[in-house]
């Protein structure tokens, strides 16, 4: 029987072995989940990262300024055979403990992690690419500028994906991490249900406050606390910004719900989204003094380690819309808001010289910053729409091109714009309102002098839209049959409306252009070697001109052969080499692509980004915040546990005749592999170890 148990030991571990290499090699490092995914300004804390392929991780890599981290730990994968070994060790320390022995120092730090490792094993997770579990301590600078940022982990191989990691400025509650998720099987899902003790369900809070969370399959979370009658009440969830898509769940995010209730148990406010936002946000003023209850809930009761939340609560400044959406370069900007706990607030706005681009802005009351909204920048002339101009016979005058910055003010309004064209003239109009948090689902229809339809769209695809998945602003085109006049029609396709259904409308001649999407976001490149990146293009106004792609500014030795991106793709690879920078290096890389748009020649940076999938299926172009490249350090990973001198073996009696192996050498060396492994992860002794290897060496 021991036989057949080693046997099927090193069987296993020989395929686990290779499996695990492989997708290592394939995929790379890759981080699933963040817990928490932010912490308070000046605060040290733990966060817990699961991912796949994350051995030999040694550092974390932040954006921006003020927040460090250092890795505490690493868990990487073991299997129902390793668990026996571990177990076999616990034994070896109980039999010390019964003769009276008593544990050194090393055997008590091996016996503590091997606690830690039992207490996390799951044989089936529920999601392997995020059973590989790596503990970093992260700190956070009094003066790090609020909001988000990304994180990724380095390892021996390069870097991994970014995740959003908040800089906040409220105190935080954090619950206990979850473990991994267990496999659902159909007909016992009830089994992989997380069992939360009691005391563990509700927790009582001070507000203001941030609280974290993961919600497991069929559970609620609930945060108690106390509000004065009157106080405005932000309760604003963040979860889909966190993790933007996960692919094996439907819908593809996790979807939270939130519920307030008073001290009787009733409900006094809900939500499951805000508005177009998949993740909730309440605002309410509090009716009475005393105690409320906030719930938190999936939609349909899924979960597991990813479903992540940072959940807002506190009488905070909250911006729920500004106006105009945007403004023209050089010239300086104004801007009304809209929120809540706004009396003492300013709206900070761009630069007056910021480029065309969009760019976040916020309320601020003194040092407290607010949400962040979206605010467009860009270069033609502004105007506003004047009403009345709900038909033709009150249709405002526009002169091309222009930029209308509007609102349908209520309920089943409709602006309407006059244009003078000639025949053969080419006309682009253009809505941007979802792409800037607009709730306004546009509706865009051209018509000319007799009420004939020249063009009509409703939802026009961006591919730039990021984690968007209703693309809702309208785009058209048209060509003018004639000299003349033309009435644009803008509105709500639900007919809805309000002072938060802003818009900017474009209307003018084509303007040809493009933008750049570069994948992944992060490039591991040896010393001497190259690596492969994909450059998107993404085309606008009709624009099909080459595109000339180039590596700018990058470190001394660090270069990429140009490319050309040719009229019918849509697509290109490009490789970058490494003759210089050391193992080690981390540095940002910067792909600028290069046209001529008639007598215009326009120039774009990549936008850095991850291809993701959601439910199964549909794919999208995630931007993030950093290109950046990693020269891959393999000695990083390499164990620092020096192993024993190996056992030394009875020598066989020539006299007897020599037994056949039962194993072959690749089984062998396999399962030398494993006790390595969890030798150099401190979780076996050195005399245990020399057993065990001689119980190898034996089988050759």
């Amino acid at each position: 029987m021991r036989t057949i148990g080693l046997l099927r030991f090193v069987t296993l571990a020989a395929v686990v072995s290779a499996a695990a290499t492989a997708f290592a090699q394939s995929r790379g490092a890759y981080i699933g989940y963040a817990y928490p995914a932010g912490g308070q300004q000046g605060a040290t804390f733990p966060v817990r990262l699961g991912g796949q392929g994350l051995d030999g991780v040694h550092a974390v890599h932040f954006t921006g300024s003020g927040v460090t981290a250092k890795i505490v730990d690493y868990f990487g994968r073991i299997g129902p055979q390793d668990m026996d070994l571990l177990r076999e060790q616990m034994n070896e320390f109980r039999k010390i403990e019964r003769r009276g022995g008593k544990l050194d120092e090393t055997q008590q730090k091996i016996r503590s992690r091997i606690e830690q490792r039992m207490a996390e094993y799951v044989n089936r997770p529920a999601s392997a690419s995020l059973s590989l579990l790596t503990l970093i301590e992260v700190t956070i600078a009094p003066d790090a500028p609020p909001g988000p940022r990304e994180i990724r982990l380095v390892t021996a191989r390069g870097l991994s994906n970014p995740l959003v990691f908040h800089v906040g400025q409220y105190p935080e509650v954090v619950r206990r991490p979850m473990k991994t998720s267990e496999l659902q099987v159909l007909g016992k899902e009830e089994a992989a249900l997380r069992r939360r003790p009691p005391d563990e369900v509700e927790q009582r809070v001070s507000i203001p406050c941030v609280a974290n969370g993961q919600i497991a399959s069929g559970e609620e979370n609930r945060y108690r606390f106390e509000a004065k009658k009157g106080q405005r009440l932000i309760l604003d969830c963040q979860a889909r910004n966190l993790i933007p898509f996960i692919a094996d769940a439907v819908p593809g995010w996790f979807q939270p719900v939130l519920a307030v209730y008073d001290a009787s148990g009733k409900e006094v406010a809900f939500n499951d989204d805000n508005d177009f936002r998949p993740d909730p946000a309440i605002v309410f003023e509090a009716p009475h003094d005393g105690e409320y209850v906030v719930s938190i809930t999936d939609a349909i009761y899924r979960g597991r380690e990813d479903f992540v939340y940072r959940l807002t609560i506190g009488e905070i400044p909250y911006l729920t819309g500004v106006f105009p959406l945007g403004g023209k370069s050089g010239e300086p900007f104004k801007a009304e808001m809209r929120g809540w706990n706004l009396d003492q607030a300013r709206l900070l706005l761009p630069p007056a010289d910021s480029p065309p681009g969009i760019y976040p802005v916020c309320a601020a009351v003194e040092s407290t910053r607010s949400n962040r909204l979206l605010f467009a920048v860009g270069d033609l002339p502004e105007s506003f729409d004047q009403e009345p101009n709900n038909d033709p016979a009150h249709a405002q005058d526009v002169a091309l091109p222009q930029i209308v910055n509007g609102r349908i003010d209520r309920a089943d309004d409709w602006d309407v714009f006059r244009i003078k064209g000639r025949a053969g003239e080419a006309l682009v109009c253009e809505v941007f309102a979802r792409r800037l948090e607009s709730p306004l689902d546009s509706v865009l229809e051209l018509i000319d002098a007799t009420g004939k339809t020249i063009g009509f769209n409703d939802d026009h695809e961006d591919a730039g839209a990021g984690i968007n998945t209703h693309h809702a602003d309208s785009y058209l085109t048209a060509t003018l049959p004639a000299d003349g006049e033309y009435y644009l029609r803008i509105g709500d396709a639900a007919r809805r409306g309000g002072p938060e259904y802003a818009y900017r409308l474009r209307v003018g001649p084509p303007r040809p252009d493009f933008e750049l999407r570069v994948v992944p976001s992060t490039v591991a490149v040896q010393r001497r070697s190259a690596a492969t990146v994909t450059v998107h293009v993404l085309r606008k106004d009709g624009f099909k001109g080459d595109i000339r792609l180039a590596l700018k500014d990058a470190p001394d030795g660090v270069s990429a052969a140009p490319v050309t991106l040719g009229a019918a793709q849509d697509m290109v690879r490009m490789s970058i080499r490494n003759e210089r920078a050391r193992s080690g290096d981390i540095f940002p890389l910067r792909i600028e692509g290069v046209a001529k748009a008639g007598d215009r020649e326009i120039a774009r940076t990549a936008v850095p980004a991850e291809d993701r999938m959601q439910a199964f299926l549909w794919r999208h172009l995630v931007p993030s915040e950093q290109f950046v490249a990693m020269v891959p350090d393999f000695s990083s990973g390499a164990s620092k546990r020096e192993a024993p001198p190996p056992m030394e073996l009875p020598k066989p009696d020539p006299s007897k005749p020599a037994a056949q192996p039962q194993f072959t050498k690749a089984q062998v060396a396999g399962r030398l592999r494993q006790l390595r492994a969890l030798f150099d992860a401190w979780l076996l002794t050195d005399e245990f170890y020399q057993v065990k290897v001689a119980e190898c060496e034996a089988l050759k």
